[in-house]
């Protein structure tokens, strides 16, 4: 089993997992949650998804990881404080999405991948950026896969405690970011398996149900029994070893992208 590459892309951190054997292989990126693991590294020990013939490279969100200031999660707390939509997961997903074509075209200039469509995973918040990727870009994917996500940002906002008072400027924030509507943009673009924890929290649950339902048969639904929002322990920061429930994620995630691999062969 080949050791993690870590580095930055364009000034992105990442953590990425080579293939074992042939080099020039297919590339999978993924973008990690807020909840634990809240870092590359740590997302790359949760779902490393081993032996897949393709490089796995774990992207390091916003403020998170090596981004952190001042090696701690506090200025993102503040900002959660400040407006959780419009100074934290509104502007994290835009972020990410926006920096991901510059550090894509620098991890295929570092790393041996080939220049083919590439696979697209997220979790949580890192969900709706792979779904933002999917919806809102043109970038060539073979297949695309999200766990306990992000689906419609409303129902992240509502985990947070308080009423949010929205107004013209968030409502169209927080809409951009409601992909059920985006069913069918979604459904042309790539197959999505679509992973949801039975013990995940309800609303996103059901908006994940939502979804694929409203995808038809280019999505699968795969619903992971005893399975809660986060994907690791606390603090979720460093690498960890891997949760039995994470373990059945990975097994999901693992034979999905290998099945869609094996067709682009």
């Amino acid at each position: 089993m080949n050791s993690p590459i870590t580095g930055t892309a364009a000034g992105v951190p990442f953590t990425a997992l080579p293939p074992d054997g042939d080099e020039n292989t297919p590339l999978i990126v993924t973008w990690h949650m807020l909840d634990a693991p809240r870092s590359d590294a740590a997302f790359a020990a949760a779902l490393p998804m081993h032996g897949l013939p393709a490089w796995r490279v774990h992207l390091g969100m916003p403020m998170c990881g090596a981004r952190m200031v001042d090696g701690s999660m506090d200025a993102g707390l503040a900002l959660m404080r400040e407006d959780v939509l419009m100074s934290l997961l509104h502007p994290f997903v835009r972020q990410a999405t926006e920096e991901f074509p510059a550090a894509l075209a620098s991890l295929r200039a570092q790393l041996p991948v080939d220049d083919g469509p590439i696979g697209v995973l997220g979790g949580s918040l890192g969900g709706a950026v792979a779904l933002r990727v999917l919806a809102d870009t043109e970038i060539p994917v073979f297949a695309g896969a999200i766990v306990n996500a992000a689906v419609r940002m409303r129902s992240v906002v509502d985990l947070f405690p308080g009423d949010y008072l929205y107004d013209t400027e968030s409502e169209k924030a927080v809409d951009s970011l409601d992909f059920v509507p985006k069913a069918d943009v979604l459904a042309e673009r790539a197959p999505l398996l679509i992973v949801s924890g039975e013990r995940d929290h309800p609303d996103l649950r059901a908006d994940a149900i939502r979804l694929a339902e409203a995808m038809g048969d280019r999505s699968e639904l795969l619903s992971i029994p005893g399975l809660e929002h986060p994907l690791a322990e606390e603090p979720g920061i460093e690498p960890a070893p891997q949760l039995p429930s994470a373990r059945e994620v990975d097994a999901g995630l693992t034979a999905w992208f290998r099945r869609h691999l094996a067709r682009t062969g």
